[in-house]
């Protein structure tokens, strides 16, 4: 049996008609950037989210970088201030602050959780620090009420990163309204993914949602008359029609989602292998189901013998990489860690449970 780690072809095929219609909708109108398509997926999505406002654009990290961007417009931030971030993020969520001027604050996870570890925010706060920024990794999470009460305490912006967690709830609210701010990314794989780039930013907070919006349009609010040396990226309405159609389906995707990784936890018993311990149902909507195991390339050679696709997400830390050499020495052993022994098993509302049960099968047998 052949069994991918993820199929964009029959996600997709799930929704084909739908698509085809929405798409087709679009090319008939003869309207394709910043139009009716544009203006319902904002409206829709900032109402599953939970927020006042949605600004498409054309990526996740360029939601991300327009945040922050934004908050120095507005005389928020500046260049040099201090963001609090996790160590074992996706380079993005870094990327964003640096490419502002800002200056990351890495902060280790908690290997339970592989999220932030919110015992260590409060050591690494200075004067200089302006906001925490936080990563729902691998669709769980991130948020704690200690993180809320810091920000509170110290008067921080809290970012979220939600890039890989639509659809996840946090005590009745989805991530990406739990913050000042947060950034989307609909990158093909994610659990709402467009068929192409695409990104947004939800936000209750209408001047940042303005400030956004001129940014990501050359810096301009009315045509041809620019506030801000901004630059191009809009999401096309090809994509927001896309994304709407399967904003439609997002709850019952994670639901099949769920139902994959409660067979996986409950059937995989290798002593090597360390499934995701998972605390809260509501918190984790498995955008990635990860596994740590220290025989990892091993385990990743075996399964791929075995015809069963993995990926590894990641398998360089950030401050582990060249575009960050002035942190290459740093010593951070429990990102370090995460980043030798992570091992990504498929995950898709499409695997069957007989493909789910031939991985559980295979797996066991490893040893």
């Amino acid at each position: 049996m052949k069994v991918p780690f993820l199929s964009l072809k029959s996600v997709t095929e799930k929704y084909k008609d739908e698509i085809h219609e929405a798409a087709l909708k679009v090319i008939d109108s003869g309207w394709y950037l910043q139009g009716s398509a544009n203006e319902e997926f904002e409206k829709n999505y900032s109402n599953y989210i939970g927020t006042k406002y949605c600004v498409g654009c054309a990526n996740g990290l360029d939601a991300l970088i327009w945040i922050f961007r934004a908050y120095i417009e507005m005389g928020v931030m500046k260049k040099g201030d201090e963001v609090i971030v996790p160590a074992n993020t996706y380079i993005a969520t870094i990327l964003a602050i640096t490419e502002n001027g800002l200056v990351p604050v890495l902060v280790e996870p908690d290997i339970n959780t592989l999220q932030i570890n919110e015992n260590l925010i409060e050591e690494k706060i200075t004067g200089k620090t302006k906001a925490i920024t936080i990563v729902h990794l691998y669709g769980q999470c991130a948020y704690t009420d200690k993180i809320g009460e810091l920000c509170k305490k110290y008067n921080l912006r809290l970012i979220e990163d939600n890039a890989q967690a639509h659809g996840c709830i946090f005590n009745g609210r989805k991530t990406g309204s739990l913050g000042d701010a947060a950034g989307h990314s609909f990158y093909p794989g994610k659990n709402l993914g467009a068929l192409g780039d695409a990104g947004a930013v939800t936000t209750n907070d209408e001047e940042l949602a303005q400030t956004i919006r001129s940014l990501a349009n050359y810096g301009s609010a009315k045509k041809y008359v620019f506030k801000y040396q901004g630059r191009n990226s809009r999401l096309d309405e090809i994509q927001a029609a896309i994304l709407d159609v399967k904003l439609k389906h997002l709850d019952e995707d994670v639901v099949l989602r769920k139902a994959v990784a409660k067979k996986y936890i409950e059937g995989i018993k290798n002593p090597c292998v360390t499934l995701p311990k998972v605390f809260d149902w509501n918190q984790h909507v498995f955008h990635i189901f990860p596994v740590l195991c220290e025989r990892r390339d091993e385990l990743q050679k075996y399964l791929n013998s075995k015809e069963i696709g993995t990926n590894i997400h990641y398998p360089i830390p950030p401050h582990k990489q060249e575009a960050y050499k002035e942190w290459n020495e740093l010593s951070l052993p429990v990102t370090e860690k995460i980043h030798e022994c992570e091992l990504s098993l498929p995950m898709s509302p499409c695997l069957t449970d007989e493909e789910v049960s031939y991985v559980i099968k295979c797996i066991n047998e490893w040893r």
